[in-house]
């Protein structure tokens, strides 16, 4: 863990489910305690993600479920597998803590139930553990301080979360999916708001975002700055020029958003 009082945010992907040129969304949150992983992406792409970030399995103790689609979920099964694993062969030590709503716990059991060999089952409940949250649990992850809501998604249940960090700030996490207004007392004022951005206000035709019911960039911001947040962080996107991403993402923010706008790349890291 570090030795000051830093607080990090490594984006390990930034793109939306059907992406190709980077990873679908995850990140881990760090802090001089507790290094938290949120979600883990569509597959074992996210091994390759950790190490490229130089991040080590054994020093993940902590993972944060937002929902049960592929993109976001089936990552964690990939996690959870080899922390058993290296945990049973010595090289990894403690426990891994998952948490999630009733629908993601019911998923993983189930992968893990039809997936996994049943030596590595049996360590459920033992190396893994799997906590159940419901919306408006508070849990205290190390030095974190967790608030989990539900986004109400017409898709599929979801959970966001705000995070009380130990430097004084507050960070909050949308999920995959545009800002909900019965959520404004979570949001409301943040340091950090996380926010999906599916593509520019101009694509809006190629890209359909309404209708897969996520939003534009022009929409994330504005909704940025009717909440007053200071910081907002966009991902969850589109790839097909993604070299060009950061520019324009974040011309097209900054003219509807007065705060700090960060576009992030894979593998990119923040201090918040």
């Amino acid at each position: 863990m570090q030795t000051d009082n830093t607080c990090t945010i490594t984006l390990l992907g930034t793109g939306n489910a059907l992406v190709t040129k980077c990873y679908n969304t995850c990140f881990t949150l760090r802090t001089p305690e507790t290094l938290l992983l949120v979600d883990a992406g569509g597959g074992n792409g996210i091994l390759t993600q950790l190490e490229k970030a130089q991040i080590k399995l054994g020093d993940i103790h902590h993972l944060f479920v937002t929902h049960a689609h592929t993109d976001h979920i089936i990552g964690v099964l990939w996690v959870l597998r080899l922390f058993i694993q290296y945990n049973m062969r010595g090289s990894i030590e403690g426990q891994l803590h998952i948490y999630g709503h009733d629908k993601a716990i019911l998923v993983l059991k189930t992968m893990v139930e039809l997936m996994l060999p049943g030596k590595l089952q049996k360590q459920i409940g033992k190396i893994v553990l799997l906590h159940e949250l419901k919306a408006e649990d508070s849990i205290q992850v190390g030095d974190l301080n967790i608030t989990c809501f539900d986004i109400l998604s017409t898709k599929e249940k979801q959970f966001g979360f705000t995070a009380q960090l130990p430097n004084g700030k507050r960070l909050c996490c949308l999920g995959d999916e545009p800002y909900n207004p019965i959520n404004q007392k979570y949001v409301e004022h943040a340091d950090w708001l996380l926010a999906e951005a599916f593509c520019l206000y101009e694509q809006r035709e190629t890209f359909k975002p309404y209708e897969k019911n996520h939003v534009t960039v022009k929409d994330a911001a504005e909704q940025a700055q009717s909440l007053d947040v200071s910081n907002l962080l966009l991902y969850h996107t589109e790839d097909k020029n993604i070299e060009r991403r950061k520019e324009l993402y974040t011309a097209e923010a900054k003219a509807y958003y007065q705060g700090n706008v960060y576009v992030p790349n894979d593998l990119e890291t923040i201090i918040l």
